[in-house]
């Protein structure tokens, strides 16, 4: 896929950016074979957000991408890590993990606000997530980010999707602010989404989403994580959500390139 200069640009301002059409229809197929196998199958990771015994469904899953061939096939072969490098400008791609997300027709719960690298084992400006529906994704139940919230040069405490929060780390993070009760002090965007198309966001992007009120639509989606050159491995003293520290084939240590078998290099110049 060809990124004009200008995307790549936009990525770097605002922290995210829409590719219309970035894979092709047999790749989307692909995923959903994956994913279907997934919720038959799911991993050790998977997590219900949805209110007990609601009829709803609200679930994530993660890290099952060496087990699922439809995952695996579009790690490796996709043009996803492409995509990635060329965004963060970075001479090589690390795959970091994928995590589903899916909202059944129905769904209230909505995706607090958060960014995702306090949750991660990881320090680095060169990251990418590629946040790929499966189904229709129109405005109303889309994920909406922050513009230009990855370079406010803060950090924010990691959050549960449901229940309790996470108790308060020694990391120094901050506790998000109400952006619900400030959003005229903010940029906030989102798309209207096409199975093919994707959301391509950086670790640090602030971004949350509506719950899933259709009466219909489905909005299933998997997010695939991706690091650049700069990138390092970093153990946090609050939770680490994937629990990668925890591994038994994590032997990397504090300010290690995050090149092993764990996280694989998967497209380099």
């Amino acid at each position: 896929m060809n990124i004009e200069t200008d995307t790549v640009a936009t990525y770097r301002r605002d922290g995210v950016v829409v590719l219309r059409q970035a894979f092709s229809a047999a790749w989307i197929e692909r995923l959903r074979e994956g994913l279907e196998e997934n919720t038959r199958e799911p991993g050790p990771y998977r997590r219900e957000y949805g209110k007990v015994g609601a009829k709803d469904t609200f679930f994530g899953d993660y890290c099952n991408w060496r087990r699922i061939d439809g995952y695996r096939d579009f790690v490796l072969g996709s043009p996803a890590a492409s995509i990635a490098r060329t965004l963060m400008g970075s001479a090589k791609v690390n795959f970091f993990h994928e995590h589903v997300l899916v909202k059944s027709p129905g769904t209230e719960e909505p995706t607090p606000w958060h960014h995702d690298h306090p949750y991660y084992c990881i320090d680095g400006m060169d990251t990418c997530s590629l946040w790929v529906p499966l189904d229709p994704v129109p405005k109303a139940t889309a994920v909406e980010f922050i513009a230009g919230s990855h370079r406010c040069g803060r950090l924010f405490q990691p959050r549960m999707f449901i229940g309790d929060d996470y108790p308060v780390s020694a990391d120094g993070f901050e506790i998000m602010p109400d952006i619900d009760a400030e959003r005229d002090q903010h940029r906030i965007i989102s798309f209207d989404l096409q199975p093919g198309d994707c959301a391509a966001f950086h670790f640090r992007t602030v971004h949350g989403a509506p719950g899933n009120r259709s009466l219909d639509l489905w909005r299933r989606a998997i997010a695939f994580r991706w690091t650049g050159d700069d990138v390092t491995f970093q153990r946090r003293a609050g939770v680490m959500s994937p629990p990668f520290h925890e591994f038994k084939d994590c032997k990397l240590e504090r300010g290690d390139p995050l090149d092993s078998d764990l996280f694989p290099v998967i497209d380099a110049t």
